[in-house]
């Protein structure tokens, strides 16, 4: 029986019912979907993967209810906030952010994602391109690397001088506490990985078609840096961790675990409850008899191939 055929044969209640299940069903299908690439790499999965893959599934739905409560409450109360995502090329920082924005209110909650500075942005104080991005009241942003490409990238590529490194630890924990101080919550997460796992996650890349356009000239040389990485990123940590906005380090070799973790932690780091809301009724359609819908020209419409 076709599926509109077992939706005739349905009393009207039960077609509302089966119609809402099915809504609900296509958005945990696209849970599935972001993992078909995860799981076409990584071949047959034993039963301990595939057990855990379940508690994955279920433990993300679940988090993600979380966080639209969060982002009801940041609505409500007009609360700031701002969370850094930094670490090395290919450590699972935008897995992450997906899996929290996913089913957020792109109003409310942004991803910034600042592509290299240009000549005029090159001349501007060091912090200014990112002020314009932070949020207003009831807003949240997650930065894609952020300011923080000073003391990382910058400093191994040769893209900033000794003394304008300097500067930078010198100025961010202040920059800091002044959002701080502005009633701006700063949550900051490197996520670590090993040199194995990132050169595997490389080689996947240089592989797959589908995610080639992510490794950039940059994140090959990176790997010839690896060092110089660890020792700017241990220098970095030391220095620009403070008590108004501490870094949390994430495990990203199991890029799973590291989103759930990532996104249990920043549950709890922001103090939210529940927000009331009135009861929705939908109201009934209007119909005006002296109106009559016009057929749609087929020179319009979208062939049906599949």
């Amino acid at each position: 029986m076709a599926y509109d055929e077992y939706l005739e044969s349905l009393t009207p209640e039960e077609r509302v019912r089966v119609q809402i299940r099915r809504e609900i069903i296509d958005d945990l299908d696209e849970e599935f979907e972001l993992s078909l690439e995860e799981e076409a790499a990584g071949g047959s999965l034993d039963e301990e993967e595939k057990a855990f893959r379940r508690v994955y599934f279920r433990e993300l739905v679940r988090l993600q209810g979380e966080l639209v409560r969060l982002q009801d409450w940041v609505k409500a109360t007009g609360h700031r906030l701002v969370v850094l995502f930094e670490g090395r090329d290919a450590a699972g920082k935008g897995g992450a952010i997906k899996r929290i924005a996913q089913r957020l209110n792109p109003r409310i909650c942004r991803v910034a994602a600042l592509p290299a500075p240009n000549d005029r942005e090159r001349t501007q104080w060091y912090f200014q391109r990112y002020i314009a991005h932070l949020p207003a009241a009831g807003e949240i942003v997650l930065f894609d690397r952020s300011w923080y490409n000073r003391a990382g990238v910058e400093r191994v590529m040769g893209f900033c001088t000794d003394e304008q490194y300097e500067e930078f630890f010198r100025s961010v924990p202040e920059f800091e506490r002044m959002l701080v101080r502005s009633g701006i919550q700063v949550v900051k997460y490197w996520f670590s990985i090993t040199d194995d796992e990132q050169e595997a996650r490389f080689r996947a890349r240089i592989e797959d078609p589908l995610k080639q356009w992510k490794l950039s000239p940059m994140d090959l040389e990176s790997r010839r840096r690896w060092e110089l990485y660890t020792r700017a990123k241990e220098v970095m940590l030391e220095r620009s961790s403070i008590p108004e906005a501490p870094w949390w380090v994430v495990q990203g070799v199991d890029k799973k675990r590291a989103r759930l973790n990532c996104i249990s932690h920043l549950l709890s780091q922001v103090p939210y409850e529940d927000v009331q809301h009135p009861e929705i009724v939908l109201p009934e359609r209007v119909h005006h008899p002296d109106y009559e819908r016009q057929p749609t020209p087929e020179s319009m419409i979208v062939p049906e191939i599949y």
